[in-house]
């Protein structure tokens, strides 16, 4: 099976398609099916063999690529997105609406407008529909979002430089913890943890598993250990070399490795069995 990535708006996620019966090239227009209707889109990875194991669910289709009348289509429903949006900031402003739009969506059969938006708080947004709804005779939805899908909607690069990973390939937020930063020995400055959204970034949940397993035989810090120079006690671990940092008795702070201490405790229970 070929498989083929599309994506359906620039800086919107990559989503996997049975591309199977067609020959496709980067950038290519298609038309493909989602869980509403068919929609727009274009080819954002070229395809690719893969079993069709690998996939816990069937994969959803290429329908067809994208004759003229369905680019056409796809250049009204860019129009009506730009005039709904700006119509919609107009009547938040008018209407006085505590939120903030950050993105408009047409479906490409026309049958829904879904207006996504960010606020403190619940809004009565009841006359705002029917504003909308009046404006362009089709079904409206307001959906509200917190500030990570704000992030993903809008896109941007994150502190390594690189595109959003929400914009990429995250298919769901997990949940990220301070306590993930503590363990992977990571400065706990708001800035240096937190992403584009303002929240703690994704990728601290990446490694977590490996931190953990990795810390499972290190001495915890503040432990006293003995050394091949002495008795002392961990203030520092390096978890990816497998070393402790150890101040001895005499005031120096050495590196060792696992092999070249063990904790107090150790010689506690050696000397009692003795």
């Amino acid at each position: 099976m070929k498989v083929v990535g599309v994506k359906f708006r620039d800086h919107g996620r990559i989503f996997d398609y049975d591309s199977t019966e067609f020959a496709l090239k980067d950038r290519d227009i298609v038309v493909v099916e989602t869980d509403h209707a068919p929609e727009l889109g274009f080819v954002a990875r070229m395809p690719l063999e893969r079993d069709p194991k690998f996939f816990p669910k069937p994969l959803k289709k290429i329908i067809r690529l994208a004759d003229e009348n369905d680019m056409e289509q796809g250049q009204r429903n860019l129009y009506v997105e730009r005039e709904s949006k700006r119509l919609c900031l107009s009547k938040i402003q008018e209407h006085n609406l505590s939120m903030k739009l950050i993105g408009v969506e047409s479906f490409w059969d026309g049958s829904k407008i879904l207006f996504y938006f960010v606020s403190d708080g619940r809004v009565d947004f009841r006359t705002l529909v029917k504003d909308l709804a009046s404006a362009f005779s089709t079904r409206i939805e307001m959906r509200q979002v917190g500030v990570r899908n704000e992030a993903k909607m809008i896109g941007g690069l994150g502190n390594c430089g690189r595109e959003l990973c929400c914009c990429t390939f995250l298919k769901e937020f997990e949940p990220v913890s301070v306590k993930m930063a503590k363990e992977q020995n990571l400065a706990l400055n708001p800035q240096k943890i937190s992403g584009a959204c303002g929240r703690l970034m994704c990728c601290l949940a990446y490694e977590i598993g490996t931190y953990t397993e990795l810390k499972k035989d290190l001495p915890k810090v503040g432990k006293k250990v003995v050394t091949l120079q002495g008795p002392g006690k961990v203030i520092q671990q390096n978890i990816i070399n497998q070393k402790i940092r150890v101040v001895l008795e005499d005031g120096r702070e050495v590196e060792f490795g696992l092999e070249e201490i063990r904790e107090e405790s150790f010689f506690e229970k050696y000397r009692k069995g003795r």
